[in-house]
């Protein structure tokens, strides 16, 4: 039993539980404000976008792909997205009819292709990184670098 069960939800002045001991929990805490901040951020990037209209699967997985050192696989983009590679594989298969990612054959593997994004999605990302950081830069007019990047390196040692 967690240490942090025994915290009773927080009452508010109408006598109305306000919340509950899981949020008394550190861990839970970080995941709240990480829900609740997806909403913000959604909104603050909403005219961003890469032009295309994708489902949320379908940006993710083009965004490891174009975001990726060396081509990727799909079994690779599910291990690092946490999603079961039937999903990614679904959503690759979209992205490849939208003309957005190609296969390539792999050296290493005979049935896992390499996924490569294709001039189309280079460009459109090259746009859409423009915009984002002319958001992102007048966000940070508020926010220092040095926050940020600590917020970035935390939530990567959560993931």
């Amino acid at each position: 039993m967690s240490k942090y069960n025994a915290l009773p939800a927080v009452v508010g002045k109408d006598g109305l539980a306000r919340g509950s001991a899981l949020k008394a929990n550190p861990l839970m805490a970080v995941i709240d404000e990480v829900m609740r901040i997806q909403g913000r951020v959604k909104s603050l990037f909403a005219n961003v976008g890469i032009g295309v209209e994708l489902p949320a699967m379908g940006r993710l997985v083009l965004n490891a792909v174009l975001e990726s050192e060396v081509p990727p696989t799909v079994p690779q983009i599910g291990r690092s997205l946490g999603h079961p590679r039937q999903v990614i594989q679904r959503a690759v298969n979209e992205l490849i009819a939208a003309g957005l990612i190609e296969r390539a054959a792999n050296p290493n593997h005979k049935r896992a292709d390499l996924l490569r994004a294709t001039a189309q999605a280079l460009a459109l990302k090259t746009t859409a990184d423009a915009n984002a950081l002319a958001v992102a830069d007048a966000f940070l007019s508020s926010f220092t670098v040095e926050r940020c990047d600590n917020i970035a390196r935390e939530l990567h040692d959560l993931r």
